[in-house]
């Protein structure tokens, strides 16, 4: 095995596939930093869509709900609530969001129990801004299938 297999064998195989793989490494961040600008909508972030992420996370929503895939998968992914619920029609959808949370718990036997958070109207609208915004981030069609 040795005449065929040298330690300089070895040594070229380590160095040229580390070489090989810190190039593409390299490669697909460049790639990753020149793409993502065209698909993000980093522009039209408000005041009232970083107040949203921020009663996101304060109210833990990932801790039961999935955005754009990341999180708990124990309720509805909702990286897609705007299309789905309120058919992208922002009025729509925030009466909609607005009625919807103000309705929980529904104490509808057997069925998951979503917490009631008390937000009020400013809360609510601030949360279903940064759902819509969410929404309108290029996600290569993710979640693939309406539902999530």
């Amino acid at each position: 095995m040795s005449e065929r297999f040298t330690k300089g064998m070895a040594r070229n195989i380590y160095y040229g596939g580390g070489a090989f793989f810190f190039l593409l490494f390299v490669a697909l961040t460049f790639d990753t930093v020149t793409v993502l600008p065209k698909r993000e909508n980093r522009d039209q972030l408000t005041a009232q869509v970083a107040h949203g992420k921020a009663l996101w996370e304060e109210n833990n929503c990932i801790g039961c709900h999935t955005l754009l895939g990341e999180g708990a998968y124990f309720a509805p992914e909702l990286g897609n609530v705007f299309k789905r619920r309120g058919m992208e029609n922002e009025a729509v959808f925030k009466a909609y969001f607005s009625a919807w949370l103000k309705a929980m718990p529904t104490g509808v036997e057997g069925r998951r129990q979503m917490p009631q958070f008390h937000l009020n109207d400013e809360e609510l609208n601030d949360l279903a801004e940064f759902l819509i915004w969410t929404s309108r981030i290029n996600t290569n069609d993710w979640p693939p299938g309406i539902e999530g």
